[in-house]
C-alpha cells in the first residue's frame, strides 16, 4: 500500500475501491477493510485469538465469549468474531482481563460437561479439551457435575447424541439449519433450562434427520458423534468362517492422511491398501469399480429416459433426472419432496451395487457361501450407515453391505494395529474389483459423478473422444464450490452409431443431433432446496435433463464421515488430491474399463439395465416412500 493511499483510507482494487479502517492489535497496527471482524483482523495478521463457537463454514452467534477483547473506549470486553470494525480501535488480545475473562468461561462450560476425556470419541482431539490445557484449567473452580442428566440418544442408525458433551455452541443448530437447510435440531428452554435437542425431544431416528453428519463434523467436543462399528468388524477379522472384505471410496482415501499428521490433499490410497490387508481384511477392493458401474447404469437410463420422453412422448419417467447416489440427498427428497421421487435415478450408489456383487456374482465365483461373507466399506459418509440398514437393500438376498465405517474408524482401526499410515509401501487392490478408471475416482468431489457421466454419455453418442471437445477430457464447467451450476453441453451435428452394449434400447442417436444438454451440479441440501423451489416454479433447473445432488457441502470430500476440522481450504485440498488422481490413470473414462465390461459379458449378460443388473443394480424409488430407520445397539464413535 502506497502513502498515499494510506493517508486516504482507500485501496485500489482494479476498477472496484472500498474503505479501510486502522486497527492497533497489541500495539501492531494493521489495514483491514471497513467491516472486518477483530477476530478476521487477527488472523491476517498472524495473532491468535481462540474460539469455540465460531466455524469457518457458519456465521458467528458469539455465544461462548471464549474469543473476548478488550477494545479502547468500550467498557465490557467484546466477541472479537461479532465486531465489526468501523473505526480506527485499539485491541488488547491477550491482557490480563481477558486471559482471566476466558479461563473462567472454560471453568463455567467444565463444571456441566459430565463424562471421562480418556474414554470419550473425541479424546485428543476435542476443542474445549484443549482449550483447557491451553488456559490451565486443571481443576472445578465451579464444581463438576457428579452424574449424567440426559440420557444419550442411541435411537439412529449414524449420529449419537451426549448432551452431557455440549457446550451450547450452537455449531450443530446452525450447521443443520443454515448449512443443510433441514432443522431437525434447534434450541429448546430458556435461562438455565437451556440445551439443545430436538423436537419435542424425540430421537434423531424420528425426526427429519438426513445421517449427513455435518453436525458431527463441527461439533467441538464429543457432543455429537457417528455409531462406531469397528468392534464388530474387528470380530469378523478375528473369525475364521467368515471372508471379509472392504471396498474403498475415493473421499476417504483423500483424507484419511489428515488423522496420521499429513497435509489435508494427501492421498494414502495406496498406503491404505496395504493397511487394511495388514489389519486383517482377507480382500481389499475399489468402490470406483461400481463407480464405474454406475455411470453405465445411470448414463443409460439417462438416454433411455430422454429418448422415452422426447421421441416417444412417454412422461412416466420424467427428467431431469436427479442422481441417487448420496444417501443424505435420497432421505432429504423423501421427506421434503415426496413427489419427485419418480425423477429420482433407479440406480443404487456405487456402495449398494458393490454389496450385491459382493453376495451373489463374488460369491458363487470363488466358491463362498454369501452367509459367510461379511462386506465391509470404507466410506466419508455418516448416512451410508443409514443407507446399509434400508430394508431393500437386500436384493442378494443378505444386507448387500453390512457395516459401512467412516474414514475416522479406519483411521482408529489402523492406530489399533499399531501402523503409521504414510509409512507403509504401496499395496494393490484385489481382483476382481481392483480395477477402475479416473472417472470412478472423481466421484468424491462435488461435480465428479457429472463429469464422469457426461465423459461417457457424449462420446457413446457423439462416437467422439470427450478429449475433442474438452482438453484432456476435463469438463472444467461442472468443477468448483458453487452451490448450484447450471451448465449447458451442445451435443455436434453429427453423431456416431448405437453400441452394441446399448442397441436393445435405442435405434440410433438422430434425436439427439445438434440438441443441448442441460445439466446442473447441486451440493449441500441448502442449496438443494433452492433448486428444488426453483424448479417447482418452472425455473431454469426445470429445463435440465440430468442434475447431479450432493447433500454434503463439497460432496463426499466433505462428509460427515471425514476427518475432523474441515473447511473450505480442507476440502479443496481433498479435491485437488481426486482429480490429480484422476488425471494420473490410464483410462479415465467408465466405459472403457475392461473389467466391468467383462462383467457385462460374464454375469450382467442382458446388458444395462437388463434384467439382473436391475433387480440388483437399482431400486424402486417411488414405491417405498420414506423410510426411517431405528436401532437400539448403536454405540458412539
Amino acid at each position: 500500500m502506497t502513502v498515499q493511499d494510506a493517508k486516504t483510507n482507500r485501496v485500489d482494487a482494479g476498477q472496484d475501491t472500498f474503505e479501510t479502517v486502522t486497527v492497533t492489535l497489541d500495539g501492531q497496527a494493521i489495514e483491514v477493510p471497513k467491516g472486518t471482524t477483530i477476530l478476521d483482523a487477527a488472523r491476517q495478521s498472524g495473532v491468535r485469538i481462540p474460539t469455540l463457537c465460531h466455524h469457518p463454514d457458519l456465521p458467528d452467534p458469539a455465544v461462548c465469549r471464549v474469543c473476548v477483547v478488550e477494545v479502547s473506549g468500550q467498557r465490557n470486553l467484546q466477541a472479537s468474531c461479532a465486531f465489526p470494525l468501523t473505526s480506527s480501535v485499539e485491541v488488547e488480545t491477550h491482557s490480563p482481563r481477558v486471559r482471566q475473562a476466558r479461563k473462567d468461561v472454560i471453568d463455567l462450560m467444565i463444571s456441566e460437561h459430565y463424562g471421562e476425556c480418556r474414554t470419550c470419541a473425541r479424546n485428543g482431539n476435542c476443542e474445549l479439551q484443549d482449550l483447557a490445557a491451553e488456559y490451565g484449567v486443571d481443576s472445578f473452580v465451579f464444581g463438576h457435575k457428579a452424574e449424567s442428566t440426559f440420557c444419550i440418544d442411541l435411537l439412529g442408525p449414524s449420529v449419537v447424541r451426549d448432551m452431557d458433551k455440549c457446550v451450547q455452541c450452537l455449531r450443530c443448530v446452525r450447521t443443520c439449519a443454515e448449512l443443510q437447510g433441514v432443522a431437525a435440531l434447534g434450541v429448546l428452554g430458556r435461562g438455565d433450562k437451556t440445551e439443545i435437542g430436538t423436537y419435542l425431544n424425540t430421537p434423531l431416528s424420528a425426526v427429519t434427520c438426513l445421517n449427513c453428519g455435518q453436525c458431527i463434523n463441527r461439533c467441538p467436543t464429543g457432543a455429537l458423534t457417528a455409531v462406531d462399528n469397528t468392534d464388530d468388524v474387528w470380530a469378523a477379522i478375528e473369525d475364521p468362517t467368515k471372508h471379509v472384505v472392504i471396498q474403498t471410496a475415493p473421499a476417504p482415501r483423500a483424507a484419511i492422511g489428515e488423522m496420521f499428521g499429513q497435509e489435508p490433499g494427501t492421498p494414502m490410497t495406496w498406503q491404505l491398501n496395504t493397511a487394511l490387508h495388514e489389519v486383517g481384511f482377507d480382500k481389499v477392493f475399489d468402490t470406483n469399480f461400481t463407480a464405474d458401474l454406475t455411470i453405465i447404469e445411470e448414463g443409460t437410463e439417462l438416454l433411455l429416459r430422454l429418448y422415452k420422453n422426447l421421441v416417444l412422448g412417454d412422461s412416466s419417467q420424467p427428467v431431469p433426472q436427479f442422481t441417487s447416489c448420496s444417501p443424505g440427498w435420497v432421505k432429504y427428497i423423501e421427506h421434503k419432496y415426496p413427489e419427485y421421487l419418480p425423477n429420482m435415478s433407479t440406480c443404487k450408489s456405487p456402495q449398494q451395487m458393490f454389496g450385491a456383487l459382493i453376495k451373489t456374482w463374488y460369491a458363487d465365483k470363488n466358491g463362498i457361501d454369501p452367509a459367510d461373507v461379511v462386506s465391509v466399506s470404507l466410506m466419508p459418509c455418516s448416512a451410508k450407515k443409514f443407507e446399509v440398514s434400508r430394508p431393500e437393500m437386500t436384493d442378494s438376498g443378505y444386507p448387500d453391505v453390512d457395516y459401512a465405517l467412516t474414514t475416522r474408524e479406519v483411521g482408529k482401526m489402523i492406530k489399533e494395529h499399531g501402523l503409521n499410515l504414510p509409512d507403509l509401501p504401496r499395496g494393490e487392490f484385489d481382483d476382481p474389483f481392483g480395477t477402475a478408471t479416473g472417472s470412478g475416482v472423481i466421484f468424491g468431489a462435488t461435480g465428479g459423478v457429472m463429469e464422469a457421466a457426461l465423459r461417457t454419455v457424449i462420446e457413446l453418442v457423439t462416437g467422439l473422444k470427450a478429449e475433442d471437445i474438452f482438453a484432456h477430457a476435463d469438463i472444467l464447467p461442472v468443477r468448483g464450490f458453487e452451490g448450484a451450476k447450471y451448465v449447458e453441453v451442445t451435443i455436434p451435428d453429427e453423431v456416431g452409431p448405437v453400441p452394441a452394449i446399448l442397441a436393445h434400447l435405442v435405434p440410433d442417436w438422430n434425436w439427439l443431433k445438434g440438441a443441448t444438454l442441460k445439466v446442473a451440479v447441486v451440493h449441500g441440501t441448502a442449496n438443494a432446496e433452492k433448486v428444488m423451489e426453483d424448479i417447482k416454479a418452472g425455473g431454469k433447473f426445470s429445463e435440465c435433463h440430468f442434475i447431479e445432488f450432493m447433500a454434503c457441502p463439497g460432496g463426499c470430500i466433505g462428509g460427515g464421515g471425514q476427518p475432523i476440522p474441515t473447511s473450505a481450504d480442507i476440502r479443496a485440498a481433498r479435491a485437488r488430491a481426486i482429480y490429480s488422481e484422476d488425471s494420473a490413470y490410464a483410462v479415465r473414462k467408465s466405459h472403457e474399463n475392461q473389467a466391468v465390461l467383462n462383467l457385462y459379458g460374464e454375469f450382467l449378460t442382458e446388458g444395462p439395465g437388463g434384467h439382473t443388473a436391475h433387480h440388483l443394480l437399482h431400486t424402486d424409488y417411488t414405491a417405498r416412500g420414506t423410510f426411517i430407520a431405528t436401532g437400539d445397539n448403536a454405540k458412539g464413535e
